[in-house]
């Protein structure tokens, strides 16, 4: 009989037990992705309550929370943590089969050895109390729960402005490294409102008044600089909309930009020529330094002002943008390649259908030089549930090489997300040990043990670990 979330939990063949349990179970894990705030790491952030913990910054949470028909006042403000528990609690029942109800238990099992126990409105209490017991000791402290879960790589999401002071902190830990990436999503929005000022602390931060195309890329540069210097081994670009605007001369971009910075608008080509500019250069500075470049392509955010205006960004309200992707991702990258400038990518899209984009895309641009040197990233987001892992990882092992694939990332703002990777595992070793039942792979157990350890921990450490 198969219990719920149970020893064997998605392993449904002999050879996906052993290649979970021996193989995959144990690996340390490479987080190369991730939205933890650096400070709570640094200094060790203990948590009052497992409503504080588990609720705060779980956006995730809040949507299923929302949908189940609990009122806003019991999921942000002015709830209590404990109200904001109990209406969790009470949701959960509700949530059969959305990734958040395994992925929940999963978080109390693996971390508070609540296995077994269902949470519900008469569970409540009972969690509650016991994990609140367990949060003063000091390996319920942020270490000691990355420690529990076997972190090895945590790659952050840090603005070029960020002085990194909690990353230079964190460089001398020799059982954990914990390396800014650098995210400069805010000088590729120009036509947002907040744009001028954000370009002018951009210059007051690298001691240069940004004139001209060359000084806001020479600034940029300096901060990637300062972030290469505190152990940073990849960049994040977040793409709400991905266009790739005509090559224009130094001369006009410098004209472009000075209208911009003048207050003025500008119209959607020269916005998008700006842009594909500045991809372009940082592309080219990633790959001089040996910089992973990751692409997250396509949400469509901030939908629902009125929550926006009450809570802030990341609560919930964003969603899958469907514009097409495939000729200016081409094209971008193409530019790259064509003076060998190209560096290790990582493509990835909120919206499955570009799972076969992304995976033929990628198979472009493979140059021999690393394996998978162009990744068609994890699935992403709204897609990290079974059949969204399952459909991403065969588009992947069909038009592409899965062998060379990085595997799982949480792309959390959760200290408790991390089971996540065994959420991930456990279903890579049900595909690959279903594929070997049908005869699809060789009778090879160390060949087969060998893509399990690549996928889930090789893969991302070769490319992380230095």
């Amino acid at each position: 009989m198969t219990t719920f979330l149970g020893p064997d939990f998605l392993l449904n063949t002999s050879e996906a037990q052993r290649l979970y349990h021996d193989v995959a179970a144990d690996l340390p894990i490479i987080d190369y992705h991730n939205h933890l705030p650096p400070a709570e790491i640094a200094q060790d952030q203990h948590w009052d309550n497992l409503g504080q913990l588990w609720l705060g910054h779980d956006h995730y949470k809040w949507r299923v929370m929302r949908w189940a028909g609990i009122p806003e006042d019991r999921i942000t403000a002015p709830a209590s943590d404990r109200q904001k528990f109990d209406a969790f609690a009470e949701a959960m029942p509700r949530l059969a089969m959305n990734p958040v109800h395994h992925w929940s238990h999963l978080e109390l099992w693996r971390y508070f050895g609540l296995e077994g126990t269902i949470l519900s409105p008469e569970t409540a209490d009972e969690v509650w109390d016991h994990v609140n017991a367990m949060l003063p000791n000091k390996e319920f402290g942020a270490r000691g729960l990355l420690r529990r879960m076997n972190v090895q790589f945590i790659g952050t999401t840090d603005d070029p402005l960020d002085d990194l002071a909690h990353h230079r902190h964190l460089q001398d830990d020799p059982d954990l490294t914990v390396a800014p990436s650098f995210r400069p999503d805010r000088a590729f929005q120009i036509e947002s409102e907040g744009f001028v000022a954000y370009i002018q602390s951009l210059g007051e931060s690298t001691g240069a008044e940004i004139h001209s195309f060359d000084r806001l890329a020479g600034a940029l540069l300096q901060r990637l600089d300062h972030f290469v210097a505190h152990g940073c081994r990849a960049a994040d670009h977040g793409i709400e909309l991905l266009d790739c605007g005509a090559e224009y001369p130094a001369s006009k971009l410098d004209e472009v930009l000075r209208r911009r910075l003048s207050g003025a608008a500008v119209d959607a080509d020269d916005a998008a020529a700006l842009r594909a500019a500045l991809f372009v250069t940082l592309g080219r500075a990633y790959a001089a330094r040996g910089i992973v470049m990751q692409l997250h392509i396509g949400p469509l955010r901030n939908n629902r002002s009125g929550l926006l205006g009450r809570v802030g960004r990341d609560a919930g309200a964003d969603s899958m943008n469907d514009f097409a992707i495939a000729s200016p991702l081409n094209a971008l990258l193409d530019r790259l390649d064509r003076t060998d400038e190209l560096p290790a990518m990582v493509l990835y899209s909120v919206n499955p259908a570009h799972n076969a984009v992304l995976a033929t895309t990628a198979g472009n641009f493979q140059d021999g030089s690393r394996p998978g040197k162009i990744q068609a990233g994890t699935a992403w987001w709204f897609n990290d549930q079974l059949d969204g892992m399952e459909r991403q990882m065969n588009d992947l092992a069909q038009m592409g090489l899965i062998s060379t694939f990085l595997g799982m990332l949480t792309d959390s703002r959760s200290f408790l997300s991390f089971t996540r990777h065994e959420y991930f595992r456990r279903l890579l070793c049900r595909m690959i040990g279903q594929w070997h039942a049908d005869g699809l792979l060789p009778d090879d157990k160390t060949a087969l043990d060998e893509m399990v350890r690549d996928i889930s921990y090789r893969n991302a450490a070769s490319w992380f670990l230095r």
